[in-house]
């Protein structure tokens, strides 16, 4: 119950706001000689802006976004602050006039450069490492035979070495790590031998190490 009045008081009092600084942006652009719906079009021009620039910063904040959103911020404050009565607008100022002309090819501008900025890559592609080399296993050594000896010992069969577990490089352990946390918070599992071999393409044995190590 506490928590849908708070979120009642706070809609209430972003749509009191909005509504404040749109009728005076409409007040400032009709005083600088915008009539009619041209009026009415400017605070809708300077609210999209801000919205897309803020949009744009959740995705990936670069300088050219955060140039924009305090473009149109100071846009938006700046009309609160003249229609105060620090401006006459009786008899608005060159500048003014200069400021409300120019607003439209100026947000077309921003728009623009917002739309069509590429996002940034937050996952790095995934690294390829060299197969390690295995070592060869030796060969028992045969013992010797005495010619005096009335029967011949046999050969004594040679013994194959348990294979060496592939030696790991560390930064495909820390990559690989990124890797299986991406995969748990997606799936909430942890992730197999398969799917890490997949997403590295490593050979198997390799992924076998590196999930053994990330155990």
């Amino acid at each position: 119950m506490t928590r849908s009045i708070r979120a009642d008081a706070v809609l209430i009092q972003a749509v009191i706001a909005g509504a404040l600084s749109f009728a005076h942006l409409h007040d400032l652009a009709a005083a600088a000689g915008q009539s009619g719906w041209k009026a009415w079009a400017y605070p809708v021009s300077v609210d999209l802006l801000l919205v897309a620039a803020w949009r744009r910063l959740r995705t990936g904040g670069t300088s050219l976004a955060w140039s924009w959103f305090l473009i149109a911020l100071v846009a938006s404050l700046g009309a609160n602050v003249a229609t105060a009565g620090f401006l006459d607008l009786e008899h608005p100022p060159a500048w003014l006039r200069f400021s409300v002309a120019g607003w439209p090819a100026l947000a077309f501008l921003g728009g623009t450069l917002l739309a069509h900025q590429p996002t940034p890559r937050t996952e790095p592609e995934p690294v390829s490492a060299p197969a390690p080399e295995r070592p060869e296993p030796s060969a028992a050594a045969v013992p010797e035979v005495s010619p005096d000896a009335p029967e011949i010992t046999p050969p004594v069969p040679a013994l194959a070495l348990p294979e060496a577990a592939p030696a790991v490089p560390p930064a495909l352990i820390d990559h690989a790590r990124k890797v299986a946390a991406d995969h748990r918070a997606r799936t909430g599992y942890d992730i197999d031998t398969a799917t890490l071999r997949a997403r590295l393409g490593v050979p198997e044995a390799l992924a076998t190490a590196i999930v053994t190590q990330l155990a």
